[in-house]
């Protein structure tokens, strides 16, 4: 299994929105095929209404029907009205594109009065597929909208001929059964379904096109999966062609709600992600690059690792062997050491951000992951009402079954020994698989870390575990920060 480590590149200007319409240069080509569909659909709207009004007549001696031509003007008019409103209306390029369902929905409404209205409904051979069918299609491909407006809009387009025979019934009119009405706008019926095709190929081109561009020099490959944060995608740097990984965040998860909450959220993002890019250490995920897209989203880049995080290898392999626990920890200590040195506190130290891999000849190589929610810890008077106001937006920020019972109390006073209250959660967890408390609700946990005992690791299983060891990871569990060890530096020791 391969895992992601983020490499951040210089955003691009992003345009689109999220929910994955096309870049405004490319709507920008859509409503220009609008227009020229809008040309064709009145030239030929005006084509039968010459054949109708003047050649019939006049070569045929056929007398005018004035409904045909009633019915063929108004496809004419439409046509032209929805050119004049795309060329000359100050509207957005999304409301223009929209036009095109509504020049669907009238050249549909022209063909259903044409086969229901101008001309006897009996007259319609069982077996032959309407018009509407046609334009169905041909609009879905040429001027689509999400697919939920062009399922919607296909559908109705599609009923309006049998709803146009039923009329027809009400009239008097002689009509087909109802069976027969159905089997002959079956074919209908089928087209506005596969018109959901095309524009549900366009809407995931255009949300590719977007993100690709949002985010500079790298080009978004796979994505490999989907988190709590956010989702991390495979990408590939357009100039080097070396993969990376690129970790999309959710605005929310650096407490941002509204617009005023994203600029402070960003200031926050931006100087943790430049404090965390500094750091050196082996057992850190090297960040590269960082950036916030034009729709409010952050995002990051990393190196790419092979391997699999500690709590996958723990649901595979069950409870680790001490002496590979204490390997895998001292390796964890040195990336907390630094970091802590440099006045960066982790907040969501946890197995599935502890990854394991395999670096060259190398195995059980640890990488210490997401450092997203990264808090960094000033003195500087200058910065305390910034980093407190920053702060404020977190709010309670974690995950409950490796949170620190401090983390719970929301008056800014955590520091890096709730790392090291959640790196005593990591260790029980790899040498017991198991919590150091399974509340049945994450609320329950929560409770229980401040104010339940926890449990010594040699007491939930059978594995031999020495008595220092119990010690050490009960001392990271102290309810009163005071009572743990002081530094990462101090817990590495104590293991060598």
């Amino acid at each position: 299994m391969k895992r992601v480590a983020p490499r951040l590149s210089t955003p691009g200007p992003a345009s689109g929105s999220a929910d994955g319409r096309l870049p405004d240069d490319l709507l920008a080509e859509q409503v220009q095929r609008l227009t020229v569909y809008a040309l064709v659909a009145g030239g030929l709207w005006t084509l039968g209404l010459v054949m109708d009004a003047v050649v019939f007549p006049r070569v045929l001696g056929a007398p005018v029907n004035l409904t045909t031509t009633i019915i063929t003007a108004l496809g004419v008019v439409g046509a032209a009205g929805t050119y004049a409103w795309v060329k000359l209306s100050s509207s957005t390029l999304l409301a223009k594109s929209d036009a095109g369902m509504w020049l669907m929905l009238l050249n549909a409404a022209d063909l259903a009065l044409l086969e229901t209205w101008a001309v006897d409904p009996t007259m319609t051979m069982l077996g032959h597929v309407s018009w509407t069918a046609i334009v169905i299609l041909l609009s879905a491909m040429i001027v689509p909208s999400t697919p939920r407006k062009m399922f919607v809009a296909s559908l109705v387009a599609a009923s309006l001929a049998p709803f146009g025979v039923w009329l027809a019934y009400l009239r008097g009119v002689d009509t087909p059964s109802p069976l027969n009405t159905f089997l002959m706008y079956l074919p209908t019926y089928a087209c506005a379904i596969a018109a959901v095709v095309p524009a549900r190929m366009f809407q995931r081109m255009g949300r590719r096109l977007r993100e690709a561009r949002d985010l500079g020099s790298y080009e978004l490959v796979e994505r490999l999966g989907e988190g709590g944060m956010g989702e991390v995608w495979r990408a590939r740097h357009r100039l080097l062609a070396r993969p990376a990984a690129i970790k999309l965040v959710r605005p929310a998860m650096l407490g941002a709600d509204d617009a005023s909450e994203t600029r402070l959220a960003l200031k926050r993002f931006e100087s943790e992600a430049q404090a965390t890019a500094a750091l050196t250490s082996p057992h850190t995920i090297r960040l590269f690059d960082f950036g916030a897209t034009d729709d409010g989203r952050f995002y990051y880049v990393m190196e790419l690792l092979d391997g699999r995080d500690m709590a996958s290898l723990v649901q595979q392999a069950g409870p680790l062997p001490v002496a590979r626990v204490l390997y895998l920890l001292k390796q964890v200590c040195h990336s907390l050491a630094e970091a802590h040195a440099k006045g960066l506190v982790h907040r969501d130290i946890k197995p599935a951000n502890i990854f394991v891999c395999r670096m060259g000849l190398d195995d059980d190589v640890v990488k210490v992951l997401d450092f997203g929610l990264v808090h960094e810890v000033s003195t500087r008077d200058e910065t305390q009402d910034l980093t407190k106001s920053l702060t404020s937006l977190g709010k309670v920020v974690g995950t409950p079954a490796f949170m620190a019972p401090e983390s719970l109390s929301g008056d800014g006073s955590v520091d890096h020994r709730a790392d090291l209250y959640a790196l005593g959660c990591v260790a029980h967890y790899l040498l017991t698989g198991e919590h150091v408390f399974e509340g049945k609700t994450p609320l329950q946990a929560l409770i229980d870390h401040v104010s339940t005992v926890p449990p010594k690791p040699s007491s939930r299983t059978t594995n031999p575990i020495p008595a220092w060891v119990d010690d050490l990871v009960l001392a990271c569990l102290a309810k009163d920060p005071a009572e743990r060890p002081r530094s990462a530096t101090e817990i590495l020791q104590r293991i060598t």
